[in-house]
């Protein structure tokens, strides 16, 4: 199973974005693996948000129609949502965001150890990152 960054979403959509090529190459390979991709409501929400407001309504349908199918969306229960609201308070770093938290804390439930992202907080937390390589800023 493979968790899903609002990161590598939003790279996947922007032909501009520094990792368009790097998400696009990912995404097929897991496809041709057929690997399981799973993420959250949250990241949903943060996605789409970014899609709407940075790309317009064209990408956000290609990603309601043609990127979210693809991906296995967890619901947020309110006792998840407490511990990563806990953990972003005693975190204490405005780094890292309540989507980001609430992305770690869920990887650690279902026992998921690989994250498709450009976020380097995914590596600093301890999860294998796809695709591999540097940081991508």
């Amino acid at each position: 199973m493979i968790f899903v960054d609002t990161s590598a979403i939003y790279a996947v959509l922007d032909a501009d974005d520094r990792n368009h090529q790097a998400a696009i190459s990912t995404l097929r390979g897991l496809r041709s693996a057929n690997a399981a991709l799973v993420t959250h409501e949250y990241v949903v929400v943060e996605s789409i948000s970014l899609a709407q407001r940075r790309l317009g309504m064209p990408a956000t349908q290609r990603l309601i129609d043609g990127l979210l199918p693809l991906i296995h969306v967890a619901w947020v229960d309110p006792g998840l949502h407490a511990e990563a609201r806990a953990a972003l308070v005693g975190a204490g770093r405005r780094g890292i965001s309540l989507v980001d938290w609430t992305s770690f804390l869920a990887m650690r439930a279902q026992g998921v150890h690989q994250a498709f992202t450009f976020d380097a907080a995914f590596a600093a937390e301890g999860f294998d990152v796809v695709p591999m390589g540097p940081p991508a800023g």
